[in-house]
């Protein structure tokens, strides 16, 4: 779920204290590669034997789907030092120095609430249901595991072993993870700037440019 950043600092700004921790979600990246080789099979198939417009639609629908499809499963991450918290969601990605975070909550959905009251969903963490279900359960064997453990070597047998500590789902982990950063380094002596959001116009672009194409040949009949 996490992997070091290796990037070094750009020039001209002191490097962080610590490297990138860097969350992302496997499901996501999978059915992102499964979805983005699906179109483009199917997109290249019709440009290659397709007839009349059909190349051109083709063209025009790759243009417009491939960067969609990449922005809500490859893009999404959540990268977090000693200094900040950056979010790389679908269309934008929000820097947050940790002293104008607020809070990090969790419900149908992970969220970063900013000092300021603005909002931010955290698309690399999706919250999981099952997983929650399924921790619960983990929790629940563990629980009836140590009430087994006084009434004689056989009774422990019927329960597999148990990790010590609360069983929690992993995205849930992480926003634990998250929030001790936060707590860690959110008065720190250091300046950490303002808060900023870009758009991602690399994704935007070429989504409107395919957009705008395929009306266009659409309408032309």
């Amino acid at each position: 779920m996490t992997t070091p950043d290796h990037q070094p600092p750009a020039a001209g700004r002191s490097a962080p204290e610590s490297r990138d921790r860097i969350y992302r979600s496997p499901a996501g990246i999978a059915s992102g590669v499964l979805l983005l080789a699906l179109a483009l099979w199917l997109g290249i198939d019709a440009l290659v034997s397709g007839h009349g417009r059909l190349p051109w639609l083709a063209l025009a629908g790759m243009i417009l789907v491939v960067p969609l499809l990449t922005a809500f499963t490859l893009r999404p991450a959540v990268y977090a030092n000693e200094e900040r918290l950056r979010i790389r969601n679908p269309f934008r990605v929000i820097v947050l120095p940790w002293g104008s975070v607020a809070l990090l909550r969790s419900g149908y959905s992970n969220e970063v609430v900013t000092t300021s009251g603005a909002k931010y969903q955290l698309w690399a963490l999706p919250v999981s249901l099952r997983a929650r279900k399924r921790a619960a359960r983990q929790q629940s064997r563990a629980a009836q595991a140590d009430g087994a453990g006084g009434r004689g070597p056989l009774a422990s047998l019927a329960l597999p072993p148990m990790p010590d500590g609360p069983v929690r789902a992993p995205t849930d982990q992480i926003m634990d993870d998250l929030r001790t950063l936060a707590e860690a380094h959110e008065k720190s002596d250091q300046p950490q700037g303002e808060p900023t959001v870009r758009w991602a116009y690399e994704v935007l672009g070429p989504a409107a440019a395919g957009a705008a194409l395929l009306a266009i040949l659409l309408a032309m009949g």
